[in-house]
């Protein structure tokens, strides 16, 4: 199985790229965020891979980190998501801000990856192996382009937990509440809202 490769750009498309390793070359279905990645750099490319094997064809997924391949790890055990859905999330999303959508459970933000849909973000964001991936990793994106900042203050998660929810749990209530109040919240209107959206309906 390939895990790694390290060679030189030579060819992209929408899709994916093909990498040459000392005159091998390896065609690669990458999100437009690895791709992105790749075109900026110059020289020699080191990219992780993920190999998939079926009866009739080999298909290497190549990612610029590997937070990104972990996230597709995670993606691909959804129900109905395969390699192809997983690189469209990937593409819309990077991971931390992926995970601060689930964690969130920001359905509409989701759904608007393009060629998603409403259906299979649902299911990934219910998905409860998606929910324990997102636990510690729902921080801003990197580059703050469309993002709501799905990682409340500590002190709020804090006491919710304390009083006894999970950390998952108040993660995503707090979210929600500072995505309805704003940022400016004080604690205590944190945790009283929070308290409201975990309590059963």
């Amino acid at each position: 199985m390939i895990g790694m490769l390290t060679g030189r750009l030579v060819e992209t498309s929408e899709t994916g790229c093909v990498l040459d390793v000392q005159g091998v070359g390896y065609l690669l279905s990458c999100s437009r965020k690895t791709l992105d990645a790749m075109t900026a750099r110059e020289g020699v490319q080191r990219v992780l891979v993920e190999t998939h094997l079926r009866q009739d064809a080999i298909t290497l997924y190549g990612f610029a980190d590997a937070a990104e391949r972990e996230a597709f790890r995670a993606l691909i055990e959804v129900k109905t998501v395969g390699p192809q859905k997983a690189l469209l999330v990937l593409s819309g999303l990077v991971p931390d801000a992926l995970a601060g959508a689930i964690a969130a459970k920001e359905r509409k933000r989701l759904s608007e990856v393009k060629g998603l849909g409403a259906a299979t973000a649902n299911r990934i964001i219910d998905e409860p192996a998606m929910q324990k991936w997102a636990v510690g990793r729902a921080t801003p994106e990197a580059d703050g382009a469309g993002v709501v900042d799905a990682q409340p203050p500590d002190d709020a998660v804090s006491a919710l937990i304390n009083l006894g929810w999970k950390r998952i749990e108040a993660l995503g209530a707090v979210s929600r509440v500072r995505a309805r109040l704003g940022d400016d919240a004080a604690l205590g209107t944190l945790i009283r809202e929070g308290l409201k959206e975990l309590a059963p309906r």
